[in-house]
């Protein structure tokens, strides 16, 4: 791929910008057409997906672009129906580029799995006897999926904690277990149940549930980048920056919003590769209230230049084996746009955008306030719900911005008063 860095993007047709992608990307004709028709799942594909199946629903899929990350380009995937997302997190990725981009690292895809023992008679001898038996247990999670361990993949480890509950102590026993490529619920679930007979007959109790945890601690995605105050606007604005993040690390009701805008980033992503964005978004949040209270998912704060360096940690339980990322002819598609070659370089970069997102945002708010530049893209929504067409569309939604009344019965005044006007010339 060459550069992601690409000059008035936004300002290309829709077909102008698919032709761009298609070069760089290496689409094939084929997969134009399936990108051009929103997506290109058939009915009889979506049947074999979920139940009950009746249609589908498309939702726009947007590239950003100006993606530096680990000194590689992207162009990135979004699908999203907010306005304003995709064009935030291309304007916040050319800035970053200015030092250097987007760093990011990753564990590896560990994910655990949790087998629940109840009404057990001696909780802490119990926990001692699994232990003791770690191997074999791991023996039996192994045989589950040969092809897994081939890979370099599988069970791990094992860990056994005590927990008290509302209905007495519970002996939890995990697995760690490297999935690779794949996100790894099917994999994780199946070791699971497999050796839950073996660890509810060494304990002593009886089990009940087993299955696999989203909060995917061992499977965090770091990233990094450095934003230049010259570039954001002045040190005014960097200290702006800090002060907004400084509220949202000390409340939660200020860190929902503030790891909304981030989640805006990283779950369009997610979305468009046919990842589980449920997953993901629950991870996100447990992870922001690990340490007993919710709190941000990024940090923020001045380096020595007086620029502006910013982190995002996180668990991104990605995969680009098995699922939608394969069933689905779009999310397919946006693998290939991505150019990624394994789960933990699609997680690497999904962080990139989480922070830039976050940056974006942070910079908006600080500086003219969130809604200028998403009133000025939700106008155009208003405008074709009032019943604008064609060049009528930017115009109402021009005039709305301008008069600060973007609402459905401003846009129908104005669509009214702009067509009366045009009958008359």
């Amino acid at each position: 791929m060459g550069s992601s860095e690409i000059s008035g993007f936004y300002k290309l047709t829709p077909a102008e910008r698919l032709e761009k992608v298609k070069i760089l990307a290496g689409l094939t004709e084929e997969e134009v057409k399936t990108t051009e028709s929103m997506g290109g799942l058939s009915l009889g594909q979506a049947d074999r997906m979920i139940e009950n199946v009746i249609g589908g629903i498309s939702i726009p899929l947007g590239i950003a672009v100006n993606f530096l990350v680990n000194s590689k380009d992207y162009l990135i995937p979004m699908a999203i129906e907010e306005p304003s997302v995709v064009a935030a997190a291309s304007h916040a990725a050319k800035i970053a580029r200015v030092r250097g981009g987007f760093w990011s690292t990753s564990t590896p895809p560990i994910m655990i799995g949790q087998i629940q023992i109840v009404d057990v008679p001696d909780p802490i001898s119990a926990k001692g006897f699994i232990l003791k038996k770690k191997m074999d247990i791991l023996k039996v999670a192994n045989d589950q999926d040969p092809i897994l361990s081939k890979l370099g993949g599988g069970a791990k480890d094992l860990e056994v904690k005590i927990i008290d509950t509302q209905v007495g102590p519970m002996v939890i026993t995990e697995l760690m277990v490297d999935c690779r490529d794949a996100m790894g619920a099917n994999a994780v679930n199946t070791m699971a149940e497999a050796v839950a007979p073996m660890v509810e007959e060494i304990s002593g109790g009886r089990v009940n549930l087993r299955i696999l945890s989203n909060l995917a601690t061992k499977r965090l995605v770091k990233s990094t980048a450095t934003f230049e105050r010259e570039a954001l606007g002045g040190e005014v604005v960097v200290d702006r920056i800090i002060e907004a993040y400084a509220f949202a690390a000390a409340d939660p009701y200020r860190a929902a919003t503030h790891n909304k805008g981030v989640m805006n980033g990283i779950t369009s992503v997610v979305l468009a590769t046919g990842n589980d964005t449920r997953a993901i978004e629950a991870g996100a949040h447990a992870y922001a209230s690990r340490l007993g209270r919710y709190t941000t998912l990024t940090t923020w704060k001045k380096d020595d230049n007086g620029d502006l360096s910013g982190v995002i940690e996180m668990p991104l339980a990605v995969g680009l084996i098995g699922g939608a990322t394969v069933s689905h002819p779009m999310a397919r598609i946006a693998v290939k746009i991505l150019g990624v070659r394994n789960a933990n370089e699609l997680g690497e970069v999904i962080g990139a955008v989480g922070l830039a997102q976050n940056l974006a945002a942070l910079r908006a708010l600080a500086t003219e306030g969130i809604q200028r530049g998403h009133m000025r893209l939700h106008a155009r929504n208003v405008a074709v719900m009032a019943g604008a067409s064609g060049e009528l569309i930017d115009k109402v939604a021009e005039a709305m911005v301008r008069e600060r009344k973007v609402r459905a019965d401003e846009a129908k005044r104005l669509l009214h008063e702009m067509e009366s006007h045009g009958k008359k010339t």
